[in-house]
């Protein structure tokens, strides 16, 4: 071994697997709930305090704050990559943090819309820098035999906190007002966070560099031919958007997936609030669709362990388009909360299983990276969602504008079907490097 560990005692073994790398995987869990709840502390508040507090009435306007964000999260995200692989992965996630700082207190206390949308450019640095930078450090611990089911437990854990905030938030709006109290909760995730990771949190990079020194490709069953050692950002940009079939299917998914997301989030509590729903009942519907999807993730992570990722990647899709045409179908709470659960267990059958694909076909040496260009196109998502949604809904109304994204989503799985070939296969357990 040539890789000398950077952050572990002379004597300590650097080791991959999911059991060797227990406590900090799961302290990196419970920081991915801290990122995840920074996210929350919107999805109930911000679309009704466009409409109520600003006087947005536009649909397009409206969701600008998710264009600001989806934007500023997905050239984040190929940042956090390439910064990762560059100076390592902990300072990068401490830089998150800082740069979240200031997200809560503008939240509450900005005084027109353009503070709103300028908190969620930082907000989707925060979220950029960090949620890539620990689903990194979490694919560097595991090592090949349990990647699904690592980012199965990461996910998990952001989009719990996520709908966890959603529904406090939703119920603290409904008894003291839209601000400032729901953000309160964001004061303490971001001081958490940065806390954690800079005392607690240890630097991975070196557990990569393991991986890469003993990886040995098995010929694929399928006669694809592995991915080289050696490539620039620029062919790890071109492999996993356009060349590599597996890589940019996953990110054309991931982009129609966030896409579908970014609609949700912006015109979801608006469908809901026209029908006379209180502020209350959306916060639960609001948070219906990230609770399945997290812990839904729980399990499609370990299973796309053993059943292999296309067909998870394949029926998710499929299933969240039908939930979308349920949604712009139906007008009741009892029909919408049926719709919720279904899209977000199509979310998280899809959800963990990309992530996996990608840490599946991109070599060690080049994966932060190509994790980045992923996250480009799939938080890029959001941005085409909301735009997309708000034109359309500003035209023809939301319900087409739904039915249209249900559209699309089906699409995106297909293409899938057609285009892309399994990615998993049996890996070597865990890993162990021993100090000379």
């Amino acid at each position: 071994m040539n890789a000398t560990p950077s952050n572990t005692a002379a004597a300590a073994p650097i080791r991959l697997g999911l059991r060797a790398n227990a406590a900090q995987f799961t302290l990196l869990v419970a920081v991915n709930a801290l990122v995840g709840g920074m996210l929350g502390q919107e999805r109930t508040v911000l679309p009704l305090l466009a409409e109520q507090e600003f006087g947005l009435t536009g649909f397009t306007v409206a969701t600008t704050f998710i264009v600001a964000f989806g934007l500023t999260k997905a050239i984040t995200n190929f940042a956090a990559g390439a910064l990762s692989d560059r100076y390592g992965r902990k300072p990068v996630l401490i830089a998150g943090w800082v740069v979240g700082l200031p997200v809560p207190l503008l939240l509450m206390l900005g005084p027109s819309w353009g503070w709103i949308v300028f908190a969620n450019v930082l907000l989707g640095v925060n979220q950029g820098l960090t949620w890539s930078t620990t689903v990194i450090m979490k694919i560097d611990l595991v090592g090949p035999a349990r990647r699904g089911t690592a980012m199965g437990l990461n996910e998990a854990a952001g989009y719990v906190a996520v709908a966890a905030t959603a529904l406090a938030t939703g119920y603290l709006a409904a008894e003291y007002g839209l601000r400032p109290a729901p953000f309160f909760l964001g004061l303490a995730f971001v001081a958490l966070g940065l806390g954690l990771s800079a005392t607690v949190v240890h630097e991975t990079r070196d557990h990569a560099r393991l991986e890469a020194a003993n990886h040995a490709p098995v010929a694929r069953a399928d006669g694809r031919a592995h991915q080289p050692e050696h490539l620039s950002t620029r062919q790890v940009f071109r492999r996993t958007t356009l060349d590599e079939p597996a890589l940019s299917s996953v990110s054309q998914a991931g982009l129609v997936n966030n896409l579908n997301d970014g609609l949700a989030w912006g015109l979801f509590p608006l469908l809901f609030a026209s029908t006379g729903l209180s502020v209350a009942r959306i916060g639960v519907l609001a948070a219906l669709y990230p609770a399945v999807w997290g812990l839904g993730q729980l399990v499609t992570g370990a299973a796309s362990d053993r059943l292999g990722r296309k067909k998870l990647i394949v029926g998710g899709m499929l299933l969240q388009a039908a939930a979308l045409a349920l949604v712009a179908a139906v007008d009741s709470f009892t029909l919408w909360a049926v719709a919720a659960v279904l899209l977000g267990a199509g979310t998280a059958m899809v959800y963990p299983t990309l992530l996996a694909a990608i840490g599946d076909v991109a070599h060690p040496a080049w994966r932060a990276r190509s994790v980045g260009v992923y996250r480009l196109w799939r938080d890029g998502g959001f941005a085409v969602g909301a735009l997309l949604g708000g034109v359309i809904a500003d035209l023809y109304g939301l319900r087409t504008a739904i039915a249209v994204v249900a559209a699309i989503t089906a699409a995106s799985g297909l293409l899938v079907a057609v285009r892309m070939y399994e990615t998993h296969q049996p890996g070597p357990g865990e890993l162990v490097e021993r100090p000379s």
